[in-house]
């Protein structure tokens, strides 16, 4: 099968052990949850299945190659039986997934609390996610080697930081012919080095990461940091195009929709997508990663400009932004993010 482009997540696979609660118990107090779900994750995980499944049209083809790198367990039969086949089944290749005996695939216990509009909290076990993703340059050895180069790369933060601050570090460097998607979820403690962040293609945070991410690139102290509300998403946008020369800013919103500005100048605030009912928030910002990240592949293909992406930036939004309010309409993480049909089919009754 030809493809017009190739998009590469490099990230994390989790096991997702999620819990539904009328409400979180306090200190010490035990609750009777309403239900236990056992299902695939992993904002890498999550991230390829979006990127895979905006690939995929109705009929089955595909005009985008998905490729996911990380780690899982070897004998853990959670990756054989349930997120190997849901990223294979999305059109992602699973061949770089490495399989390692001295750890344990990633765990994520999500306990989605119903009274608070399926607010979600969540605890992390990184386990392969950790142990197995710490060599830099074998991931760039095995980027090397296939057969078709990334003109995508989609990075998180539920990897090691120095493998991401490494990645970054190479695929920014002037001479690089591949892009960075960089999705700061969850945003390390100290932030990254201003050096790696420097000529990022695309950054996605929501204003939480962002007021934080603003912090550790202008070098303030915890307890210098502006809170998200103390700053407008305009003005985050353009200390992320100056001072970190980040060419692509989208800073989503939750129910109020995603603010999106360029380096080149273009700005502008996509609206919320109203739902009946929000059942669970979990993999809603990854599914607009993915979403945004096949959409600005495809455009990477036709080898134009940058500066050309600025007409295209705003559907690209939308489509992502409709994406996300169908996976938060769902419960759990792979399973709620939807197929391009579906988006399709919300996009047009819009219309």
């Amino acid at each position: 099968m030809a493809f017009s482009s190739h998009i590469c997540v490099i990230g994390s696979l989790n096991i997702d052990f999620a819990v539904s609660t009328s409400r979180c118990p306090g200190p010490g107090e035990t609750l009777t949850a309403n239900s236990l779900s056992v299902a695939p994750g992993g904002k890498g995980a999550n991230q390829a299945v979006a990127c895979g499944r905006a690939s995929l049209a109705a009929e089955g083809q595909q005009d985008v190659a998905v490729t996911m790198i990380g780690a899982v367990g070897s004998n853990d039969t959670y990756y054989s039986t349930l997120i190997r086949p849901m990223l294979k089944d999305s059109g992602v290749n699973t061949e770089h997934i490495e399989e390692r005996t001295d750890s344990t695939t990633g765990s994520a216990t999500i306990i989605v609390e119903e009274a608070a509009g399926g607010e979600n909290r969540i605890l992390v076990v990184p386990g392969a996610n950790h142990t197995g993703m710490r060599d830099v340059q074998k991931i760039l050895t095995t980027l090397q080697q296939m057969p078709q180069s990334p003109a995508l790369v989609v990075l998180q933060g539920e990897i090691p930081k120095d493998t991401v601050v490494g990645l970054l570090e190479h695929f920014n460097k002037p001479d690089s012919t591949t892009h960075v998607l960089f999705n700061p979820a969850p945003v390390f403690p100290d932030g990254v080095p201003l050096s790696a962040l420097i000529d990022t293609t695309v950054l996605v945070m929501n204003e939480t990461e962002a007021a934080q991410m603003r912090a550790s690139i202008l070098g303030e102290s915890s307890s210098d940091t502006l809170s998200a509300d103390d700053l407008r998403p305009e003005e985050l946008a353009a200390q992320f195009h100056e001072v970190a020369k980040v060419k692509i800013v989208l800073i989503t919103l939750g129910a109020k929709g995603v603010f999106y500005s360029t380096i080149t100048g273009k700005q502008g605030m996509v609206d919320g997508v109203r739902v009946q009912k929000v059942v669970d928030t979990t993999a809603a910002g990854d599914t607009f990663v993915g979403y945004f990240a096949a959409a600005f592949a495809r455009f990477v293909s036709t080898s134009s400009l940058l500066a050309g992406f600025d007409d295209d930036i705003e559907n690209a939004v939308q489509r992502a932004n409709c994406a996300a309010a169908i996976c938060v309409q769902g419960q759990g993480a792979m399973q709620s993010i939807p197929r391009m049909m579906d988006v399709d089919s919300l996009q047009s009754h819009q219309s």
